[in-house]
């Protein structure tokens, strides 16, 4: 599967060379496709300012609902 770029992911596994949990939630901002193997990914908001590389299989996509916005009223 292709994860679209800026979507939000959660981290399936944890990742001890970065101190980072199984949970923790960033966003994609680079796709590295593969010939061979898995994808790779480049997340932001894992590590204070720098990105975190992984694979497709230590990451998953954040459900995120859309709440309608509301009607505006312009009053004259």
């Amino acid at each position: 599967m292709i994860f679209p770029l800026f979507s939000q992911v959660q981290l399936t596994e944890d990742i001890p060379e970065f101190n980072l949990k199984k949970g923790s939630v960033g966003v994609i901002v680079e796709h590295y496709p593969m010939s061979q193997g898995e994808d790779g990914y480049s997340v932001e908001g894992l590590i204070t300012q720098d990105t975190v590389e992984v694979t497709e299989s230590q990451i998953k996509l954040v459900k995120v609902e859309q709440v309608p916005e509301k009607a505006s009223i312009k009053i004259i």
